[in-house]
């Protein structure tokens, strides 16, 4: 049995997946949290088995080693049977439109798109090179976030900017969480029995980053997220759209540099900023009598109908509204409150369906703009990419 390994590496944790090659089936599954930190976490679930540890500032290095050790050692795989890694990668610039081998010249033109998505190219870059370490002799592909909107229009993709200066730096909105905004279009337009290219579609992958996706003749026509993750909707920690005078503001106000107040947009902002209690939905909603809790919310759906709002005219109407992500997939309350908000474009929900459907349509008989729920999969997604390049 051939297996191809997963791995998504973000700044203090790990997630992988171990899939095989043949029938595309989870053979294992695995999370390292807390790296550098006391009592870090590994974990390692494989069929109805699980092998957990703690390890006091376990390292990044030392975390890439287990994982293929213990997956050895647990007779889940063999070092023959592993036949490729992919990573995650969340920016690849214009460089990159496809699930790409990863040799020296791209892992450096990966390095090199960093300032792109600062909290996440390094780290994922670094387990590039781990994992070549490891396994020195096994192919690595990168599949990256970025790649579903090299095409749109350079109406919705550059900023009103100097153009000489776009041209030269490439500036533009190059969006994230284009795996998932793939996946969920193609599997939307194959619940309807209809022809991606025919559907004017929004799509939302609502989690502790968000981003919204109109696609138009089955292809991506605009994004909520721009240079970097940082823009489009309120997110958990980050900020979303800011009038970026506010940067040189907060730096003279709270004597910052410029990469201090970036981190406090990044990471101390958003839901968890606005509210002072927690970046995570559901702390927010065990909190709603909490005002700032309540705001923070009100402003999360507040932001995501205003893009469903112009997507909706930019498209000339839209066919179809997809949630997906941890909050678009297991949160009816919210997807009640964003679909009545919308009700003036033809939006209307099923409450009943809303309530119960996990996978599939949950808007009403009559309702003009089909709403829908479809469990986003990226990981299924990466190893049909990769796939495609070992055939």
């Amino acid at each position: 049995m051939a297996n191809i390994l997963l791995m998504n590496a973000g700044s203090s944790s790990v997630k992988w997946k171990l899939f095989d090659a043949d029938t595309e089936a989870v053979v294992a599954k695995g999370l390292v949290e807390r790296m550098l930190m006391p009592g870090a976490l590994f974990e390692i679930s494989y069929g109805v088995q699980n092998y957990q540890t703690s390890i006091d500032n376990l390292d990044y290095e030392t975390a890439a080693r287990l994982i293929i050790e213990k997956l050895v050692e647990l007779k889940i795989t063999t070092l023959e049977q592993i036949v490729c890694v992919g990573h995650r990668v969340v920016a690849g610039g214009e460089e990159f439109h496809e699930a790409t081998l990863i040799t020296k010249e791209s892992l450096a033109k990966i390095k090199a798109l960093s300032d792109h998505a600062p909290l996440h190219n390094p780290m994922e870059a670094k387990y590039i090179e781990l994992m070549q370490q490891v396994l020195p002799d096994v192919a690595q592909y990168a599949v990256f976030d970025s790649s579903f909107f090299t095409q749109m229009p350079e109406t919705n993709a550059i900023f009103s900017l100097p153009y000489d200066l776009t041209q030269k730096y490439h500036i533009r909105r190059y969006g994230e969480h284009g795996i998932s905004h793939d996946y969920i279009s193609k599997q939307a337009a194959a619940y309807l029995k209809r022809p991606l290219e025919e559907l004017k579609m929004i799509t939302l992958h609502l989690g502790s980053g968000s981003s919204l996706a109109a696609l138009k003749d089955g292809k991506a026509y605009d994004t909520s997220m721009g240079f970097t993750p940082l823009t489009g909707v309120t997110m958990g920690t980050r900020s979303g759209d800011c009038d970026p005078s506010i940067i040189p503001f907060l730096m003279d106000k709270l004597a910052l540099n410029v990469n201090e107040v970036l981190d406090l947009l990044n990471t101390k902002a958003g839901l968890l900023g606005i509210s002072g209690v927690s970046p995570d939905m559901r702390d927010l909603l065990q909190q709603k009598d909490n005002p700032r809790c309540q705001l923070a919310l009100d402003i999360f759906v507040n932001r995501i109908v205003k893009y469903v709002g112009s997507y909706f005219v930019e498209l000339g109407g839209t066919d179809v509204l997809v949630f997906a992500g941890g909050i678009g997939e297991n949160n009816p309350a919210l997807r009640a409150q964003i679909c009545h908000q919308l009700a003036c474009l033809g939006v209307q929900i099923d409450e009943q369906k809303n309530a119960t459907v996990k996978v599939g349509e949950i808007s009403s008989k009559d309702a003009r703009i089909k709403v829908l729920v479809i469990p986003t999969n990226e990981e299924l997604a990466m190893i049909q990419a990769i796939k495609e390049k070992l055939a």
